[in-house]
């Protein structure tokens, strides 16, 4: 029975649905893997590889079997997925029981009830590659699609890429707000110490640092342990008003004393 074309035009409609403000760069992965699957005829299972220097994993997948395959390769160190992540080619196995080139992984695949695979290098970024890979249940389910899948390929790596980009640029606004946050605190800190000790914005940090390496802390968490502690004191209610020395508590003892 022959094989339905691929219909790369609703493949590509349905990647372009991706909302990556709204969806986690793995949530993105799992349905470039399902889109996949129910896009290429003969896909019984999809995984996505992801190979970043000499590491590689499987970073989405449709079913257990294509989870199994992959990691086999990554066992061996080798494998069509991996050859094709890092060439960025097609590779392909049209039939697993006369597979010359990756010999034990074909032999394991076929066991395992593979007939063939299609693998589609993933241009992702400078420092990560990746590959799409396709299983087939029956031999040669892909012959004569590696064109027509590499066209999907493409437009996946672009949905791909741009859900690395929204999450790497995520990822970096979290951090800058996290470094504000921190020198805000440290800022704090810094203030309470200069007003008891008179002494000057670099002094304060040095007693700080000090505080900090005596602790075995971060001085971000000794200025949140100082900065509580005053918070805390100056909040609390009070018999008779203490003067400002009897109320200021003591940089060293306040700052080491565990948030």
């Amino acid at each position: 029975m022959p094989q339905s074309p691929l219909d790369l035009t609703e493949a590509a409609l349905q990647l372009g649905t991706i909302r990556h403000g709204d969806t986690p760069l793995d949530a993105v992965l799992s349905r470039i893997a399902e889109i996949a699957r129910d896009s290429i005829p003969g896909a019984e299972e999809v995984s996505v590889t992801l190979v970043h220097g000499a590491e590689a994993h499987t970073a989405a997948y449709t079913g257990e079997l294509a989870l199994r395959l992959d990691e086999w390769q990554y066992e061996q160190g080798r494998g069509p997925c991996l050859d094709a992540a890092t060439t960025g080619t097609v590779m392909v196995v049209p039939d697993m029981a006369e597979e010359s080139r990756w010999p034990e992984w074909a032999a394991r695949a076929h066991a395992a009830g593979a007939g063939s695979s299609m693998s589609i290098g993933l241009p992702i970024q400078e420092a990560v590659v990746g590959a799409l890979n396709v299983y087939g249940a029956r031999a040669r389910a892909f012959d004569e699609m590696a064109e027509a899948a590499q066209t999907f390929a493409d437009h996946a790596a672009v949905a791909l890429a741009n859900a690395h980009l929204y999450d790497g640029v995520a990822t970096m606004a979290q951090q800058m707000q996290a470094a504000m946050r921190s020198r805000a605190v440290i800022e704090q800190a810094k203030g309470i110490i200069m007003g008891q000790r008179r002494c000057t914005a670099d002094e304060a940090f040095a007693i700080l640092a000090k505080v900090s390496q005596n602790s075995n802390r971060k001085v971000r968490e000794v200025a949140e342990s100082l900065v509580r502690q005053v918070t805390v004191g100056a909040a609390a209610p009070r018999q008779a008003t203490p003067t400002p020395a009897q109320s200021a508590p003591s940089p060293d003892q306040s700052a080491a004393t565990p948030g």
